[in-house]
């Protein structure tokens, strides 16, 4: 695999932005149920395709990121919100999550974000990891604030300055 692109996503990458997607559902990192059919569209109102950048390798795509404000408050316009993230089960530990992580920042900072934060599940180790390898740092944690597999899990919000 050589380095990935990175791009915005278009029209056209929503049906396989939509199996990459249901591919990496797991509980990991996953508060909704596990997507049954009849599966809703991909991109929406609220899921629009230029709030996506994508990896894509030999035409492939490998991963997304999602970047959308957390309000529609005017007094937090500046803070960005990292609501979507997924990379292929073959290409991790490749350095595509990390690639668009580092593309999301600057996005970001493109769209005149002064902080961009996230959301992301206690036992998601990895992820963490990732995130904090990245100059993102934990700013709170609602402990036990999801059920999944029999077991509550703490909501880690983490976020960095720009």
């Amino acid at each position: 695999m050589s380095d990935p692109r990175i791009r915005t996503a278009q029209a056209h990458d929503e049906e396989e932005l939509a199996l990459l997607d249901r591919a990496t559902w797991s509980t990991l990192h996953a508060v909704m149920p596990r997507p049954t059919p009849p599966y809703p569209p991909f991109f929406d109102d609220r899921h629009r395709p230029e709030d996506f950048l994508v990896a894509e390798d030999g035409g492939r795509l490998l991963g997304y990121i999602r970047l959308a404000r957390p309000t529609p408050l005017a007094a937090n316009a500046h803070v960005l919100q990292i609501q979507g993230f997924a990379v292929a089960g073959e290409a991790r530990g490749r350095g595509v999550g990390r690639a668009l992580i580092r593309a999301a920042v600057d996005r970001a900072r493109e769209r005149g974000a002064r902080r961009l934060t996230l959301r992301v599940l206690g036992h998601n180790t990895p992820a963490r990891a990732l995130y904090e390898s990245e100059g993102f740092a934990v700013e709170g944690v609602l402990p036990g604030e999801f059920f999944l597999d029999g077991r509550y899990v703490d909501d880690v919000c983490m976020g960095r300055s720009l």
